[in-house]
């Protein structure tokens, strides 16, 4: 950032007091004449001495062409006689044919056009309109002027340039290099391990990036260590659990045997509705340890499912003439509306039942005041759906039996755990819980039947 800032202010200033520097050090006096007069100077000459060599003999051309490497010694020179035959060169040079033909002629002439080194071919004889040639090359730096190193505008310029392209490759090396260590980091902080947890970073450098890494490695190892409390908590909860239900189940079984013998007892009738209120309070607390226990099994992965293909509605009958003593009892308006045909889902029996039963025993317990449940069929979202219905408070209203909300709980793990899908949102008023696949027949977009396993939701309404 600092060499961003001061770029303009210090790069223009050291290349002006550079510019100037190297002017001074180089000189400005610039030599006009070269060595041998230029190119003009070389290729006039040299055509005048080929003129010179007309009928000249092959010892004498010789002689004569020795006498101009003498004269000229940077050059490098050959003739060829009138054959094709490449006589003398001086000194020898590889890429000179001992046989000349036409076409190697010509393309020796066309390469050595504006090459270096300069090239002067010239015919031998008078005119020099004779047969055979000879041939001069010099490089070229002999033959031009010299001028001062980083003299005139364009050198000042092309400082600045080569001087901005850096000053452009080192921040791009930079920033690839910032960039590279933050998707590095990305990519690091999107790793998880099997609790959905970041795995820690290899820290390279101590800098600003490598504090980051650091925080992010307490970060996990933060995250490492509630975790690992949060799962020891929980498997003690759960133990604690599970315990409680089988310390619990012994004396309620010994209780609930002394209330059944009471049953055959003389009592008044004040002591018969105490008995009664009795069972049906060690009843739901019989219900409730099952449920505990059921809950603590399911969030511990040890309740295991066996879809069958069952008929459901063979089932909701039966549950439903189960609670139908319950449901008169409480005095509720019963709606029950099922066809007589059988649907046949993939569901597990058992399961089923305890979600039916669950359903009922919160509509008796906490949806009482709506004086109404309902088991009935309904098309939903294009499937056949088993709903059931009251018309009590709502969930949020809250009710004088309201408990932990352990029997609902259990019928959406079981209702998730049975179609595979995420349990609905729930809304404001009773609930419904529906249940079932599309329709048979149905076909979905790419032509092919629907699946016959059950979607369930459990929404209120």
């Amino acid at each position: 950032m600092i060499a961003a800032f001061l770029f303009i202010p210090v790069i223009l200033p050291i290349a002006s007091v550079s510019y100037s520097i190297v002017q001074w050090i180089s000189g400005n006096d610039i030599v006009d004449d070269t060595k041998y007069g230029g190119t003009t100077a070389v290729r006039t000459m040299w055509h005048a001495e080929a003129a010179k060599m007309d009928g000249l003999s092959v010892d004498e051309i010789d002689a004569a062409l020795l006498e101009l490497k003498r004269q000229y010694p940077e050059a490098t020179m050959f003739w060829v006689d009138g054959e094709g035959v490449t006589r003398r060169q001086l000194p020898p040079q590889s890429d000179i044919p001992a046989k000349w033909t036409p076409r190697e002629a010509i393309r020796f002439m066309k390469a050595s056009v504006g090459s270096d080194p300069y090239t002067v071919v010239a015919f031998l004889g008078k005119d020099n309109a004779g047969p055979g040639f000879m041939t001069l090359r010099m490089p070229r730096d002999i033959l031009s002027p010299g001028s001062p190193i980083g003299a005139g505008t364009p050198y000042y310029i092309a400082f600045i340039f080569v001087m901005f392209a850096f000053f452009v490759a080192m921040s791009l090396l930079f920033f690839r290099h910032i960039r590279r260590r933050l998707l590095r980091l990305q990519s690091a902080m999107a790793l998880q391990d099997e609790h959905g947890i970041p795995m820690p970073i290899g820290v390279r450098r101590e800098d600003e990036i490598g504090a980051l890494e650091l925080a992010f490695n307490g970060m996990v190892v933060q995250l490492r260590d509630s975790r690992k409390r949060q799962a020891e908590e929980e498997e003690l909860r759960k133990s604690l659990i599970a315990n409680l239900s089988h310390d619990l189940r012994t004396p309620l079984t010994i209780m609930n045997g002394h209330l059944h013998q009471l049953q055959g007892e003389r009592l008044s009738e004040h002591g018969r509705q105490s008995l009664s209120v009795m069972q049906a309070k060690s009843e739901g607390l019989g219900e409730l340890i099952d449920n505990l226990l059921a809950y603590t099994l399911m969030t511990g992965g040890r309740y295991r499912l066996a879809c069958e293909e069952t008929d459901v509605m063979r089932l909701a009958r039966e549950s439903a003439a189960g609670w139908y003593p319950v449901w008169e009892r409480e005095g509720l308006e019963v709606e029950v509306d099922l066809p007589h045909e059988s649907m046949i889902w993939s569901v597990d029996r058992a399961a089923f039942q305890r979600m039916l039963d669950n359903l009922f025993q919160n509509v008796v317990r906490h949806a009482g005041n709506g004086g109404y449940i309902g088991l009935t069929l309904a098309e939903r979202a294009g499937r056949t759906s088993l709903v059931v219905a009251d018309r009590g408070n709502g969930m949020k209203a809250g009710s004088p039996g309201s408990g932990a909300g352990i029997g609902l709980a259990i019928v959406d793990y079981l209702a998730e755990s049975m179609s595979g899908k995420p349990k609905a949102p729930r809304r404001e008023r009773g609930f419904i819980f529906t249940s079932g696949p599309r329709r048979q027949g149905a076909r979905n977009k790419a032509g092919a039947a629907s699946e016959r396993r059950p979607g369930f939701f459990l929404n209120e309404i």
